[in-house]
């Protein structure tokens, strides 16, 4: 399923929905230049809240945004992480490379 994008004054987020795989990389390239080319937003927040599984080109994918967004000066942030998503983070070091938040 297609990211949600919303825009809330200068906070763009980005709702995943369903595994975070390699299937949703189209869909998650074009909602991210959907936020990128936005000059209002300042922060990207991407919502894993209704995300139970990521693979590593989802971890691909997020650090390209990153890159993207960190070249535009816009921050980026993790948000609704669970339990089992935050350990795939941890694995790879993205605590250390992103701000993420937990759910809750």
């Amino acid at each position: 399923m297609r990211p949600i994008v919303r825009v809330e004054g200068n906070v763009g987020t980005m709702m995943l929905i369903g595994q975070f795989d390699f299937n949703l990389h189209k869909d998650f390239r074009q909602a991210s230049q959907e936020l990128l080319d936005n000059a209002a937003v300042q922060e990207i927040r991407v919502d894993f809240d209704q995300v139970p599984f990521l693979d590593s080109s989802a971890l691909g994918m997020l650090l390209l945004l990153k890159e993207r967004a960190a070249s535009q000066k816009k921050s980026m942030v993790l948000v609704n992480c669970h339990e089992a998503v935050l350990q795939v983070f941890e694995i790879a070091c993205f605590n250390k490379m992103f701000t993420i938040r937990p759910a809750g």
